[in-house]
């Protein structure tokens, strides 16, 4: 270390100056945001608008200057040109405009990531550095040219390697970006095109999920001006998974970005839980859509005769074949349900008016025709027939109708056997699951608006109105006469036009409708064919990127292949990328999780990890539903560790009893999926909750059980044993699976 301190003065120095800068134009954007909000509510209505418009950008550029503050300058990389760049989070400039910080993901950064000594892109040294606050700590250098320094340049190199380091240091509970450390086979899918669905393909611990996000935040910074109108749709498994990685897009300088789980991708629905294995699948396949799309016309209904109507004094006829007509004619536009149901009813006033003109004894004119129709509309029996014949459907009534109707089920569910129908039954009032969501959301699509969406919109603003005109009478009463000549009516108008504008991803979140420029899918391979056709409808322009493995899959309807999962929504249009390189994963520890997997006959994909790992992956014998086995292992793996996170990964259903008994022995150190699961030392969870996540220490209970829970149960367990970064202990009392038999007993 002595000898790397000239090194590491020269790159503080450096630093100093880019934090002297962040500093600066942190300064400079406060005093700006200052004076925009200062300027009040003055000024026309369209400079109001465009002063919001500005006070947000400052804040997202101030919000953006604060979070990437954290290991701001990552590399240097010096060129045989004689170039020399630092390369960062974000570019930076000083006043002159000289560049002084390179962003990570501008094309010049491209060689700090790709560069090798067999293929070394110009590259003559690459500085990997390490930071702790605004502090250089440690160097790590690699040549790509030994013949092109010389020997007083060749005793100044240091370094133990950056990705090692990077990958040995205890995990914090929540995913870090790796932006410093991407490799070569990483970074060139992080630069991959923008179009079509680019398939990333990885084992455990191949850092798919990190990928996927630098590639997210690298495709912002690329295409700025087309994503930012648009913005980025990130779907991860689960509510705990966006909390484990929320923070990796900020740090990169980037925050454009709607972050949803499956259960939360249709708007006023919050699913959590899903049905059971054989409700699912028959939710999730594509047959479905069949029969919804019948369900849909099932409610555009023909009468069995002629209906008699009684308009005022008059009798009135409703021939079944003007019906037959006007609904052909309505189906015929190829208009959603509701907004069909328009063209329709209109057809019928027009024919009901001629036959009460007739009845009456008039000529049709377009006088009395406007006459007759509203009377016809204020008719009680009109409305309730036209009604019955084609009802405005709301997504969620809809849905929840057609699965409490036996007679619906049947009638739309041809596809179906009488099995799967009657599976599908429920009573109303059942709350939403997963497999519903995508449901609701081809629904809504068949069905269109039916105006609530309007009447909401117009509710809120009659109450907004009601609260500003309250309020500016107030402030009136108190001013008395120092305001004349200023109404209440103004005065409120002017309270309306101050409020903030939403941003492009409040206005994404909120819309069913908005089509995003990109898309995101995390553990992709759990996904129905029901939810592909709702992501593509959130993305229809098929830039997406998706990430996942095969072998992981927990979903009964989820993907048995890409093509299978991909050509239905996407045909000609994917490419697959695979991740061969098992970074976070010991090789000991992937050698018990595919060798469990390889004998249950699941698609491993083969990974070569970077590590052997220190501990040999151990069991512990227990008596079966002793937890007291459990506690003592937990306790002894924190005993030998003074920092890291540990979890315990249980048969779902005993996850309550054994967080309960873990949190009495070690109290506020504990946590689980509903309560500080990630931020506690130790996280008790199901094997559906922990996909996608990494632990120091994993302790897997029961591995037999986990498998018998699911028809995938067999995945589950290989999601479980390849959590770990550090050491991986099964706790079991009945015997272990196949391809477990090389575990040191503990």
């Amino acid at each position: 270390m002595s000898e790397a301190r000239p090194q590491i003065a020269a790159e503080q120095a450096h630093l100093d100056r880019l934090y002297q800068r962040i500093d600066e134009l942190s300064a400079s954007t406060e005093q700006q945001l200052g004076r925009v909000r200062s300027a009040g509510s003055q000024g026309t209505p369209q400079a109001r608008s465009e002063r919001d418009a500005f006070a947000q950008a400052l804040e997202q550029r101030l919000a953006q200057l604060r979070n990437v503050q954290d290991r701001l300058c990552f590399g240097r990389l010096d060129l045989l040109t004689g170039e020399r760049h630092h390369i960062g989070r974000v570019g930076l400039s000083d006043e002159h405009q000289e560049k002084l910080l390179v962003d990570w993901r501008a094309p010049v950064a491209a060689p700090f990531y790709q560069a090798t000594p067999a293929a070394p892109a110009g590259v003559l040294l690459r500085r990997h550095l390490t930071t702790r606050g605004r502090s250089v700590v440690g160097l790590d250098d690699e040549v790509m040219d030994l013949d092109a320094i010389d020997d007083e340049q060749r005793a100044a190199l240091h370094g133990e390697g950056a990705l090692m380091a990077a990958v040995r240091a205890p995990r914090t509970g929540r995913m870090g970006d790796i932006v410093a450390t991407i490799q070569g086979e990483q970074d060139r899918i992080v630069r991959d095109e923008l179009g079509g669905v680019l398939v990333v393909q990885g084992g455990p611990g191949t850092g798919k999920t990190a990928v996927a996000l630098h590639r997210a935040a690298y495709l912002l910074f690329t295409h700025r001006q087309r994503l930012e109108r648009s913005g980025v749709l990130v779907v991860g498994p689960g509510p705990l998974f966006l909390r484990y990685i929320e923070q990796v897009l900020p740090s990169l300088g980037e925050s454009g970005v709607v972050m949803a789980t499956p259960g939360t991708l249709f708007p006023g629905v919050e699913a959590t839980g899903d049905d059971a294995d054989d409700v699912a699948a028959v939710k999730g396949g594509a047959r479905m859509a069949a029969v919804l799309q019948r369900a849909v016309g099932d409610r555009q209904r023909l009468p069995d005769d002629d209906v008699e109507l009684k308009v005022g004094s008059h009798q009135i006829t409703l021939t079944r074949s003007a019906v037959a007509a006007a609904r052909a004619r309505a189906r015929s536009t190829g208009a959603p349900h509701n907004e069909a149901r328009v063209g329709f009813v209109k057809d019928l006033l027009r024919h009901l008016a001629g036959r009460l003109a007739d009845s009456m004894g008039q000529p049709l004119s377009e006088d009395l025709r406007s006459e007759l129709d509203a009377d016809l509309r204020d008719t009680r029996d009109v409305r309730v027939t036209l009604n019955l014949l084609w009802m405005p459907l709301s997504p969620q009534r809809f849905l929840a109708d057609l699965f409490a109707t036996p007679g619906r089920l049947e009638s739309a569910g041809q596809e179906l056997t009488a099995a799967e129908r009657a599976a599908l039954q429920r009573d109303r009032g059942t709350p939403w699951t997963l497999s519903d969501v995508p449901l609701l959301d081809e629904v809504a699509e068949l069905v269109g608006d039916d105006g609530e969406a309007d009447r909401v919109t117009a509710h809120h603003r009659q109450a907004e109105r009601a609260t500003a005109l309250e309020y500016a009478r107030g402030v009136l009463e108190m001013t008395g006469d120092r305001a004349p000549g200023v109404s209440v009516d103004m005065l409120a108008d002017q309270f309306a036009s101050t409020g903030a504008a939403m941003s492009v991803v409040d206005r994404a979140a909120a819309d069913r409708t908005w089509a995003f420029g990109h898309l995101v899918v995390d553990e992709a391979q759990e996904l129905s064919p029901m939810m592909w056709r709702l992501l593509g409808r959130r993305c229809p322009a098929r830039s997406w990127t998706v990430v996942g493995d095969l072998a992981q899959r927990g979903s009964v309807a989820g993907a048995v292949s890409w093509a299978g999962a991909l050509d239905p929504v996407a045909a000609g249009r994917w490419r697959v990328r695979e991740l061969s390189v098992s970074y976070r994963t010991p090789a000991r520890v992937m050698a018990v999780a595919d060798g469990m997997a390889t004998a249950a006959g699941l698609p491993v994909t083969p990974v070569v990890a970077v590590r052997e790992g220190t501990d040999p992956p151990r069991s512990h014998r227990r008596a079966v539903g002793d937890d007291d086995a459990v506690v003592s292992v937990v306790r002894r793996l924190l005993a030998d560790a003074d920092e890291g996170t540990l979890a315990v990964v249980a048969p779902t259903r005993d996850v309550p009893r054994l967080s309960a008994a873990l949190d009495v022995a070690l109290p506020g150190q504990v946590g689980d999926g509903h309560r500080r699961a990630l931020s506690a030392r130790v996280s008790v969870l199901g094997p559906e909750e922990v996909k996608g996540l990494e632990f120091d220490d994993v302790v897997v209970v029961e591995p037999a059980t986990i498998i018998a829970a699911s028809s995938r149960g067999r995945s589950d367990l290989y999601v479980a044993l390849s959590r770990p970064t550090r050491r991986l202990v099964v706790v079991h009392g009945q015997d272990l699976p196949a391809g477990m038999d090389d575990l040191v007993e503990w």
